[in-house]
C-alpha cells in the first residue's frame, strides 16, 4: 500500500521560503511521476507542480518562477522548494503519485503552510 508522508510546512512571513518534503513508500518510486497539490480554506484542491521519472517538471502558472519541484530517488522523496511566498499560498500541501497527470493514490495528511502578510 502506498504511503505518502508530507512534512516541512509552517508559518512564514510573506516573501519567505519553505521546503516541503514528501516521503513515499510502497511503490517503486523512481518510475513514477510525482506531484504536489494544495488546498486553501474553502477551496478545492489544486495542482501545483509535477516531476516525471526523467526529471521533467511542470508548474501551475501561479507558482512559476517561485516554486521548484525536485526528487531524490535514493530517498524515495519528492521536494517542493517555495520561495517568495505570498499570503495566497496558504493552504494544506499534499503530494501524490500521478497517472496520466491525475492523482492516483489516497491522500496523506498533508502539511500546513501559512503565509502571513
Amino acid at each position: 500500500q502506498v504511503q505518502l508522508v508530507e512534512s516541512g510546512g509552517g508559518l512564514v512571513q510573506a516573501g519567505g521560503s519553505l521546503r516541503l518534503s514528501c516521503a513515499v513508500s510502497g511503490i517503486i518510486f523512481s518510475v513514477y511521476t510525482m506531484g504536489w497539490y494544495r488546498q486553501a480554506p474553502g477551496k478545492e484542491r489544486e495542482f501545483v507542480a509535477s516531476i516525471s521519472n526523467g526529471g521533467r517538471t511542470k508548474y501551475a502558472d501561479f507558482v512559476k518562477g517561485r516554486f521548484a519541484i525536485s526528487r531524490e530517488n535514493a530517498k524515495n522523496t519528492v521536494y517542493l522548494q517555495m520561495n517568495n511566498l505570498k499570503p495566497e499560498d496558504t493552504g494544506v500541501y499534499y503530494c501524490n503519485r500521478l497517472q496520466y497527470m491525475e492523482p492516483r493514490d489516497s491522500w496523506g495528511q498533508g502539511t500546513q503552510v501559512t503565509v502571513s502578510s
